[in-house]
């Protein structure tokens, strides 16, 4: 049998490099697959991706390891190349939000044996001023507070929940209010907001249950969530309250579906891709792409989607 030719791109960093101590079992998991493995850590940011760009079609198969950050580069690395073929994700960050939606197990070995499987699930993929990201981007206060907020805290409160308490507890008064003017198809929202964010995902900062119903990962639809700012510590506690019951009051909250939008401000506003920083624009066009992305996924999960579509 000819040998296969398989490329495993790995952070060594990502969750404090616990990859690393599974390197020998994967590799040996491929080879017993009949591939040919060549092992490359990222040597910076950017690095998967323009790997990717420049040798994707050499192989037969890829997989990356590490955080979200390193699949979007590796997303990223396939549509500059014009690649359609499938990759499979080891997660092996700190958060793993879009593995944690899909069903890709945190356990790297579990996982690999589903990127060398057969099962493929086609998701989005967002576009972000001409940036990629698989699955949210978001703005305003706290926007990085998941990736150092302890699970039970996340638990407890939830995303949006737990973004409101941080800024109660600095207080209200250190937080820039955003104004923006929100086009999304004949719709138009001016308004001031404290956070917002664009998701194709089931979850957040590893926060699963949303106060958002009937996500789907492949529908071409982006779930956007715009918190407005609190003029009052009223306000602010009973927007904490709202999060925490998983209740959405569009006197605070707007919610809605849309395939693409337009965000503008005059004001530069802070963003994160995915967790990454997205810099500051102060006027955005995000668009969604629909199942442009095909990865590998464990059987039940295939199924469970599947049902969903009948």
């Amino acid at each position: 049998m000819d040998d296969k030719k398989l490329l495993l791109l790995y952070h060594a960093g990502s969750g404090k490099g616990k990859i690393k101590n599974n390197l020998s079992d994967i590799i040996n998991l491929a080879v017993g697959q009949g591939y040919t493995v060549t092992v490359r850590p990222t040597q910076c940011k950017g690095d998967a991706t323009e790997y990717v760009k420049l040798h994707g079609r050499e192989y037969d198969r890829i997989i990356c390891s590490g955080g979200d950050g390193t699949l979007v580069e590796t997303v990223s690395g396939l549509f500059e190349a014009k690649l359609s073929c499938p990759i499979g994700y080891i997660p092996a960050g700190s958060t793993n939000d879009f593995a944690g939606s899909i069903g890709i197990p945190k356990n790297p070995l579990k996982a690999a044996q589903i990127a060398l499987g057969d099962r493929i699930m086609q998701c989005d993929v967002g576009k972000f001023n001409g940036n990629l990201f698989t699955y949210v981007a978001a703005f305003g206060a706290f926007t990085d507070i998941s990736y150092g907020t302890s699970q039970k805290y996340k638990n407890v409160f939830g995303h949006g929940a737990y973004v409101m308490e941080g800024i109660k507890t600095v207080g209200l008064g250190d937080f820039p209010a955003y104004e923006m003017t929100v086009h999304a198809g004949d719709r138009i929202i001016r308004d001031e907001f404290i956070y917002g964010m664009i998701l194709n995902s089931y979850s957040i900062g590893g926060v699963k249950y949303l106060p958002m119903p009937d996500i789907k990962l492949d529908d071409g639809q982006f779930e956007v969530f715009l918190i407005k700012y609190p003029e009052s510590p009223g306000e602010l506690n009973y927007i904490l309250t709202s999060l925490a019951a998983k209740e959405i009051d569009p006197d605070f909250f707007y919610y809605f579906k849309t395939n693409s939008l337009e965000i503008h401000s005059e004001k530069e506003v802070p963003w994160t891709l995915d967790g990454e920083n997205g810099g500051c624009p102060n006027h955005v066009k995000i668009e969604i792409i629909k199942q442009a992305l095909s990865i590998y996924i464990p059987e039940e999960k295939r199924r469970t989607h599947m049902n969903k579509q009948e």
